[in-house]
């Protein structure tokens, strides 16, 4: 018997749990947490990543605030003009496009793969080393 959670607990939303909220800091203007349930480190990471290159962000940066918690908390301050979860919904979109559009290129060349070694291998899909 083991104590890790089963593997479901790390994805799945208990009922009536929101998947983030936004938190406004008092202190800080324009800024906000957003504490992100059953999220880790590839998406505090990605989020943080595509938030630094926007210009309205002054700030941007994630915790996890325990390694069992599978949550994070992304703290965001932007400039005046905007707000935090404003650009947290462009930026949000923004990532959404990108993996939109490396989804497409890698079914293209994985299509353009298959039909180019048709003859081979009988058919079979085989990534070379110069893919990776």
């Amino acid at each position: 018997m083991s104590n890790a959670p089963a593997p479901q607990e790390l994805y799945l939303m208990p009922e009536g749990v929101p998947k983030a909220i936004e938190i406004k800091d008092t202190k800080i203007p324009n800024a906000a947490t957003f504490h992100i349930e059953k999220e880790d480190h590839t998406l505090g990471n990605l989020l943080r990543m595509e938030l630094l290159n926007n210009r309205k962000v002054l700030f941007a940066g994630y915790r996890m605030p325990h390694p069992l918690d599978h949550s994070i908390d992304l703290k965001v301050q932007t400039t005046p003009e905007t707000s935090p979860l404003q650009v947290m919904q462009e930026d949000i979109n923004g990532v959404i496009k990108q993996i939109s559009q490396i989804k497409r290129k890698f079914e293209s060349e994985v299509e353009s793969y298959t039909q180019s070694k048709a003859g081979s291998t009988n058919g079979a899909f085989r990534v070379d080393r110069a893919y990776l």
